[in-house]
């Protein structure tokens, strides 16, 4: 027992000391925002930065695709132009009889690999593509030999360096293209004839290893590119997996997210049914119970005026639950608060209890008195009439205590009787009229971060000490 529970004889009075200054420690609801925002417009996401360069490796795919579907016979129209201007200059116009078919074969064996290779091809060629292999040889002999006979068409020989490495597979079938390529182009050089002297060869030999080497050097270069093409292509499709695989999760988020609001909702909807018992168990039945009391004694008396002053007081009691019944549907603090202080209202509340109940009731305040935070104020108000009201209907007391003590970070709420008491160990048996109060005040603590004790013996009394932190009004 503390010793602010101690309860003296006498009726309703009301005594104060001050102690030292109480120091405000706690606070409810959050602190205040921190400064500072994020700009609506942020820095690309790492999503969206892979989602702009797959697109971009997209579109050159696109681009190269249409180059290798148009560009030979750009380069085939390019060369037959200049073959026709030097008709005459470089060969007669009879080699035409010869050079009419070969560039039509040119022509038709474009239009079926066009025809065959609608979607764009890979980077580089997949083994065993042997319809590849076919159409770069099949060209290639027709760019040879339509170099024979007019050294332009070189021109059109040109395409064989930039997809030898697509139709190809493995690296010595793209170096073979790459030095057949190349020695069309050094035949190409001499005007498409062999070497009439020995000063012919050597520039032939001069001329095939100057493409050789560049063949080889940048067909070097391009493999480097593939490659870092190729990875980066399989990185983009790892990406698109994991993209996929985080679409899912973020799908299954958002289930277990409103999962989560359902329960929050429903666990909101429990805990103010809750809030709505517990005040309507400490006003409307408390209220009802001493409308009951005054009416029981106007039946029982004979004597007018006191039946009168009785009939007053159950209207009294009835307007002010019904006040309280609205309070509490609209989440309000109680009547008692709306004007006075804590201190004020618990001593109205224990002097209208006493002369109500005819037990001789006290109450004291201990520190210095501070106003505090309204939901803190309604529960200790709250506790205090529950528990004087499960004193007048059960305990059969002589004498009543209530203690409010102001404390360094906490208040403390003692009410002691010296009715019969009740053994602590034995379960409570709940009915319809009773066991709800201790359950509701041990509740209500805990809802402002409180706690609630019970002290009581059979015939020995009662005692119940509420203590809640100290939060000062905002």
């Amino acid at each position: 027992m503390t010793a602010a529970t101690r309860a003296a004889g006498g009726g309703p009075e009301r005594t104060t000391t001050a102690p030292a200054d109480p120091r405000p420690r706690h606070r409810l609801g959050p602190g205040p925002a921190s400064a500072g925002c994020r700009g609506i417009l942020g820095p690309m996401s790492d999503r969206e930065r892979d989602d702009a360069r797959h697109a971009l490796t997209m579109a050159l795919a696109q681009r190269w695709a249409w180059f290798f579907r148009w560009a030979p016979f750009a380069m085939l129209a390019v060369s037959a132009f200049l073959a026709m201007a030097t008709t005459g200059v470089i060969h007669p116009a009879s080699r035409w009889v010869m050079l009419a078919p070969t560039i039509l074969a040119a022509v038709l064996l474009q239009v079926w690999w066009n025809n065959r290779t609608r979607a764009p091809q890979p980077l580089v060629a997949p083994p065993g593509a042997v319809a590849g292999q076919v159409y770069f040889w099949a060209r290639a002999v027709l760019a040879m030999a339509l170099t024979s006979m007019n050294g332009f068409f070189g021109v059109f020989a040109v395409i064989g360096y930039f997809d030898s490495g697509r139709l190809l597979p493995g690296i010595t079938r793209t170096r073979a293209g790459l030095l057949t390529t190349a020695a069309i182009m050094a035949w190409s050089n001499l005007g498409g004839k062999p070497p009439d002297d020995e000063m012919g060869w050597v520039a032939l030999g001069g001329l095939l290893t100057l493409h050789a080497g560049l063949s080889l050097f940048f067909g070097h270069i391009g493999a480097k590119e593939i490659e870092e093409a190729e990875a980066q292509a399989a990185t983009i499709t790892e990406l698109e997996h994991t993209n996929a695989r985080l679409e899912t999760a973020l799908a299954e988020n958002a289930g277990l997210h409103a999962q989560l609001l359902v329960q929050a909702r429903e666990a909101g909807v429990a805990d103010e049914r809750r809030r709505l018992a517990a005040e309507i168990h400490d006003t409307l039945a408390q209220g009802l119970t001493g409308i009951i009391a005054q009416l029981q004694v106007v039946a029982a008396t004979e004597d007018r005026d006191l039946a009168r002053e009785h009939v007053d007081r159950a209207a009294n009691l009835a307007r002010h639950s019904l006040g309280e019944a609205r309070r509490s549907v609209q989440n309000l603090s109680p009547v008692a608060l709306a004007a006075d202080t804590l201190p004020d209202a618990l001593h109205k509340t224990v002097a209208d209890w006493g002369e109500r109940t005819g037990v001789q009731a006290r109450f004291t305040v201990t520190g210095r008195p501070a106003p505090l935070h309204e939901e803190v104020e309604a529960t200790l108000l709250r506790i205090a009439q529950e528990a004087l009201s499960n004193t007048g209907r059960h305990a059969g007391a002589g004498r009543a205590g209530v203690t409010l003590s102001y404390m360094d970070d906490e208040v403390a709420l003692d009410i002691r009787d010296d009715g019969r008491g009740f053994d602590l160990t034995t379960p409570a048996r709940r009915t319809r009229t009773g066991g709800f109060g201790l359950d509701g005040m041990r509740a209500r603590a805990e809802r402002v971060a409180g706690s609630v004790a019970i002290e009581s013996e059979p015939g020995a009394g009662t005692a119940i000490s509420a203590r809640v932190p100290w939060v000062p009004h905002d």
